[in-house]
């Protein structure tokens, strides 16, 4: 897809754009739009790190892989955040696999660049941070979740959670794909999607979810989708500067 001038706010990403207009100008010269692939590789496990990415209208997944190939999701990125967090705690490698589960696009920037930066202090090492710990509480929350909950709860606050990044209620996701994202059995998921949609709170047809009621989906979903969501609100819910569009 090509990218139009003054197509795409350099702001969609909720981080980039709370930050102070002095800070920013550190950076913009620095970051690159790029589009964001399905199933594009961001970093591989247990290799370096050389970019940071600040998606906006994408979505990115943290996975773990066991021996055996099978996979769990343990984070998830969108335009709340960034990709890369190993960057800034100290080293580049990590045991995770950062991979695009819904296209879109994002900001793009040299690991060193964010390093530097970072190092600094100031405003941006102050805002990673805050990320930083709403990202451990999703993660804690989330080991709780996958252990105290129904798959029905746990499917919920997943598509709930999907929804709130892409700031939309219609996402292409297939069930095989929720299965290793969830950690359990496609057949699970069928069942559990089934009696979403049975309930009226979602659809499901060729790998597209629509959520049609949320009010309903909420209350289905376990206490950890609004731990997590009122966490993120109370760590990073400032309001965006506004700034001209720009082409990186």
């Amino acid at each position: 897809m090509s990218l139009q001038k003054n197509s795409y706010p350099p702001w969609s990403n909720k981080l980039l754009a709370v930050l102070p207009e002095s800070e920013y100008e550190h950076l913009v010269s620095h970051l690159k739009l790029v589009p964001l692939s399905i199933h594009q590789v961001l970093y591989e496990a247990a290799e370096p790190i050389t970019h940071v990415y600040f998606p906006s209208k994408a979505v990115v997944s943290i996975v773990t892989t066991m021996e055996d190939g099978s996979t769990a999701e343990v984070g998830l990125a969108s335009s709340e955040g960034m990709v890369g967090i190993p960057v800034i705690l100290g080293d580049s490698i990590t045991t995770t696999t950062a991979f695009v589960q819904v296209a879109g696009f994002g900001m793009k920037i040299d690991a060193d660049i964010v390093r530097t930066e970072f190092n600094r202090g100031g405003a941006f090492q102050s805002l990673l941070l805050r990320y930083v710990q709403a990202v451990y509480t999703e993660v804690a929350q989330g080991c709780a979740c996958n252990r105290l909950h129904t798959i029905e709860e746990r499917l919920a606050r997943w598509l709930l959670t999907v929804s709130d990044r892409l700031e939309s209620d219609n996402f292409p996701l297939t069930q095989e794909f929720i299965a290793q994202m969830l950690g359990v059995r496609r057949s699970g998921v069928t069942v559990a999607a089934s009696t979403l949609s049975r309930a009226g709170m979602i659809s499901y047809r060729r790998g597209q979810i629509n959520i049609l009621n949320r009010e309903a989906l909420e209350i289905t979903s376990c206490e950890c989708y609004q731990v997590i969501q009122n966490e993120f609100e109370r760590l990073l819910g400032k309001k965006p500067n506004k700034r001209s569009n720009k082409i990186f």
